[in-house]
């Protein structure tokens, strides 16, 4: 029981934190939302670089490092790519955004594109990519709090209080109480990841490189990338894929709102790389895990983390673990609950009832909340796959808005709003498809070389979006061309 009121302890603190986040705000939509653009260098930060570290990163990262090896090396470089990209893609986002006040990522199309539909568009996508990044979240929740607390509370209950401490904390402080939870959570999780990978080779092997040595000689060839299937044309299209989907995310692309300035995101991207050398330290501990707890098969995998944990120390120190854990489930699905409901009442339900004041947008957001959290909690119960495997997937989705997003910052933008809908339709049914039937590349073009079988199905979709979106922009432009022209000719 010790662990279990250790880990209670945390989840007291970050809903204390979330409801203290508010006071003294006004909480109309812009300060729930987006913190009434007042964030700093720090909170920015915490948001943007912080998000890194979910549940994914705390057991899908030691999962794949215990259950498939090298390939999950990609987790340590898409993000890096994706913080050098916001150096010059974030700010020129944020002035626009300021300018024209901006509250979600789908505004920033509405406003781009002066279409309203491609906005509802755009806010469907990105719900539907943000509820299996959300199951992720509840996923990873319910494993951490079960096991950690040695059973005391099964998955199932530990998914549902999670659930509700986190529903209520979201509707009463919006991105203020995500922001202070965030300081909580990435100090403790720095602390607990430096501490479990460092100790637990040392512990166990001696050190580090005598891990790798005793891993490579119970199972050679683990550490490098395989020949076929997770191959180095997987990796590299893969990262490339999460990379330019990083702050395609709704969450992650209005966070940016929040920020005192742009000088904020250069400041950032200078540091957030090397904040990234922490995850290492997450895979030392699934690398240790594989001949420490061995066995684990298949999703279970995800496990090794807590596995490994369980059997090395006391009660307390599973329970700060567990804790550390808990609060990368809430934090991240904080923002995602949040975001969801921002969309679908400002972008969804506004453009059909065009006289919603900002006033019921905000209300109908936060009773968004719940819903949102009801329909997650149902997939959360009634779905399979691995946390990587979910989130994979939702970056298939979410990279599907960045030819719309890039082709509109550029002097002289060369898609128009038809291009940018009929590419997002494209990209996202080639995903839909995909995710349904189960197809790979190599399954539908069997006589293609290894190297462009194993490629991402993602990118396939992403070059066929950006395909379409060009050539339907090239045909939807030219009569507004003509037009400009008829007009001056006559003036």
């Amino acid at each position: 029981m010790t662990a279990l009121a250790v880990i209670f302890a945390f989840l007291a603190a970050a809903i204390a934190l979330g409801l203290r986040a508010r006071r003294g705000k006004d909480m109309d939509l812009e300060q729930w939302s987006v913190g009434g653009r007042g964030f700093g260098t720090t909170f920015v930060f915490l948001l943007l670089a912080g998000e890194i570290y979910t549940t994914f990163t705390f057991l899908g990262a030691s999962g794949w490092a215990y259950g498939k090896g090298a390939p999950a090396y990609y987790i340590l470089c898409y993000a890096s790519l994706a913080y050098v990209l916001s150096y010059w893609l974030l700010p020129p986002i944020w002035r626009y955004a300021k300018e024209h006040r901006l509250i979600s990522q789908s505004d920033f199309f509405v406003a781009k594109f002066s279409s309203p539909l491609l906005g509802s568009l755009v806010a469907l996508v990105g719900v539907i990519a943000m509820i299996p990044y959300l199951v992720l979240q509840l996923k990873g929740l319910g494993i951490i709090v079960s096991v950690a607390s040695y059973g005391h509370i099964s998955a199932h209950w530990a998914i549902v209080i999670g659930t509700v401490a986190l529903t209520a904390y979201v509707t009463i402080s919006g991105i203020h109480g995500s922001a202070w939870t965030a300081l909580l959570k990435d100090v403790t999780i720095l602390a607990v990841v430096l501490f479990l990978g460092l100790y637990l080779p040392l512990h166990y092997f001696g050190g580090i490189g005598h891990m790798f040595h005793a891993v490579d000689q119970a199972k050679p060839h683990f550490l490098t990338l395989p020949s076929s299937g997770m191959s180095t044309s997987w990796f590299a299209s893969t990262v490339l894929l999460s990379a330019i989907g990083f702050y395609m995310w709704p969450h992650t692309f209005s966070a940016s709102y929040t920020a005192q300035s742009e000088k904020v995101f250069r400041r950032n991207a200078i540091f957030m790389p090397l904040y990234q050398l922490v995850l290492l330290f997450v895979f030392f501990v699934g690398f240790a895990a594989i001949l420490v707890v061995p066995g684990l098969k298949g999703a279970d995998a995800d496990l090794s983390l807590l596995r490994i944990t369980t059997a090395s120390f006391p009660p307390w120190v599973v329970g700060i673990v567990g804790g550390a854990g808990l609060l990368t489930a809430l934090v991240p699905g904080s923002l995602l609950l949040m975001t969801s409901a921002t969309c679908l009442a400002k972008n969804v339900y506004r453009v059909a009832r065009p006289t919603t004041s900002d006033a019921q947008v905000g209300q109908l957001a936060k009773l968004l909340v719940p819903v949102i959290a009801l329909v997650s909690l149902y997939f959360t119960f009634n779905g399979g796959s691995s946390l990587v495997s979910l989130l994979l997937m939702g970056y298939s989705l979410v990279t599907q808005l960045f030819p719309a997003v890039l082709g509109s910052l550029l002097a002289r933008p060369v898609v128009t709003k038809q291009g940018a809908a009929t590419g997002i339709i494209v990209g996202v049914a080639t995903v839909a498809a995909v995710t349904v039937t189960g197809v790979t590349v190599g399954s539908l073009f069997p006589s293609l070389p290894e190297s462009v079988k194993d490629l991402n199905v993602g990118i396939i979709a992403l070059a066929l979006n950006v395909v379409v979106t060009l050539a339907v922009s090239a045909a939807t432009r030219e009569p507004a061309l003509q037009e400009s022209s008829l007009a001056t000719e006559n003036a």
